[in-house]
């Protein structure tokens, strides 16, 4: 048996292998008093990264024959151990990801750490399967159970030989003779030796999963995977722990991802051509289930549509949402019909409409002086709302703009000097030496940096008011708020649209 990490080429970068007794003592240093880490911590950190790797290959949604969508269905077989748990965990997230979630864990162990993961599984209304249930079909008893299996049946402790029933089973069950859904293997795939992976078995005897996620690191028998996605998890490997262990070729986690792409046979598909239509299908299947709420008519019959935004606008404040959910995305039109759009903020919103400031001489300004009207949409994606406003456009009086102008940072009053919006520059060089010059001139602070004339505000008096709530199969919510025109003479007259 190896006692030593191995290394091999990926993408270039040397990634580190763990054998099965180094594997054990990583384990064993991560949970102990050196680094702190319980049994509980880690699971949840090993099934959150499962979950979220396989939201980045299997989408939450697919197509079904006649066009439609549903939910992906998956099946996650859970073993008595620690992967087991990883497994439990990685149902609990799949769930809230959106996925239909049924969860077989044929031989339960009685532990208080154990009860309190499948109690939160079946809180949430995951049906837990018998084997039996699902062995009816002995000839292919998973292919019409799921479109995708999560094998967390055994973990690097496995120490090989013939699993006891019923998981001898569930092996045979997840064989390529059976044709089961795609498998997701956590950290080993079941029946495989830790280091020497399918090697020692027969054809056929072993199990292929599609995709692989190994935690902490990989170990040796992943070498052998050839499936097509092989994914990293977990991110509690502290510098102490890959210094000893040899870990330091590990992978950097992109921002706030829990999983990281290592390889797999998807990643090097040979021609570009191939790689290219593979990236457009995983773009074509990006989608999720809308499931936070709904919108119903009572709760916005005889309701100012106006009084509506502030409360879903401060919901969204409050529930910090995003960094800025003042952002609109503000479509102009010119002369000739030519649209486009941007992303401004919004300063200001009152019974009138909503406030917001631009260069009056921007493409925007010059749009807007053509035709007068404007349109905007917020999205609030935790929330899975959205809100769309149309409606005529004028600049707000010149004492407002002013008033707001010597509210912002001094840099940015300086910056609306500085800046032709929209139109072409030499280079950047020529926005910073006029920026140095402008700070210069305005150095003195005890004076006000003047507004300039070709800056302001501008007021969008709205004809419609939309409020769009995400509903699963795509079956949204839309209550739209019109009316003739931007005046308080002009009543609002709800609607329900269809999605």
């Amino acid at each position: 048996m190896a006692t030593q990490n191995g290394t091999q080429q990926a993408g270039g970068v040397a990634i580190p292998y763990l054998s099965q007794k180094d594997a054990i003592a990583v384990d064993e240093h991560l949970m102990g008093p050196d680094l702190g880490f319980s049994v509980d911590q880690l699971m949840e950190l090993a099934g959150l990264s499962v979950a979220a790797a396989v939201q980045a290959e299997y989408p939450p949604e697919v197509a079904d024959g006649a066009g439609a969508t549903r939910r992906r269905r998956v099946l996650v077989l859970a073993g008595p151990g620690n992967n087991g748990g990883d497994g439990l965990v990685a149902a609990r997230h799949l769930h809230h990801f959106g996925y239909d979630v049924r969860v077989c864990y044929p031989k339960p162990t009685d532990k208080p750490l154990y009860n309190g993961l499948v109690k939160q599984v079946t809180t949430l209304g995951i049906p837990l399967v018998p084997w039996a249930e699902l062995a009816a079909d002995s000839a292919q008893p998973l292919a019409g159970a799921a479109d995708l299996v999560v094998d967390a049946l055994f973990g690097f402790s496995f120490t090989g030989g013939a699993p006891r029933p019923p998981f001898d089973a569930i092996i045979k069950a997840l064989l390529p003779a059976a044709s089961p859904p795609p498998i997701v293997s956590v950290d080993i795939p079941s029946g495989w030796d830790v280091e020497a992976g399918d090697g020692a078995a027969a054809p056929g005897a072993a199990i292929q999963p599609a995709m692989l996620v190994s935690l902490t690191a990989p170990k040796l028998c992943a070498k052998r995977f050839k499936g097509d996605h092989h994914y990293l998890g977990g991110r509690f490997v502290p510098p102490p722990l890959a210094a000893r262990f040899h870990l330091t070729g590990l992978p950097r986690y992109p921002g706030a991802a829990m999983a990281v792409r290592l390889g797999g046979a998807a990643a090097g598909a040979g021609a570009a051509e191939e790689t290219a239509a593979a990236e457009a299908k995983r773009v074509a299947d990006m989608r999720i289930s809308y499931e936070v709420g709904g919108l119903e008519e009572g709760d916005f019959v005889g309701r100012d549509p106006m009084a509506v935004f502030d409360e879903w606008f401060k919901a969204a404040v409050a529930g910090k949402v995003c960094e800025e959910p003042n952002a609109l995305n503000l479509a102009t039109c010119d002369a000739s019909g030519q649209p486009s759009v941007r992303v401004v903020l919004l300063k200001g919103y009152d019974e009138r409409g909503f406030v917001f400031y631009t260069n009056y001489s921007s493409r925007k300004g010059s749009d807007l002086a053509a035709t007068g009207k404007a349109a905007f949409a917020i999205y609030y994606e935790k929330l899975q709302r959205q809100i769309r406003v149309e409606g005529v456009v004028e600049k707000v009086p010149e004492e407002e703009s002013t008033q707001y102008f010597h509210s912002r940072p001094r840099g940015s009053q300086i910056g609306a000097w500085v800046s032709n919006q929209s139109r072409p520059c030499k280079d950047r060089g020529e926005l910073e030496d006029r920026n140095k010059a402008l700070q210069a001139q305005h150095a003195d602070e005890s004076v006000p940096v003047p507004k300039p004339p070709h800056w302001g505000g501008y007021l969008i008096r709205p004809t419609l008011l939309e409020f769009w709530q995400g509903r699963p199969s795509r079956l949204h919510d839309r209550i739209a708020f019109r009316r003739a025109a931007p005046d308080a003479a002009s009543p609002w007259v709800m609607d329900r649209l269809q999605p």
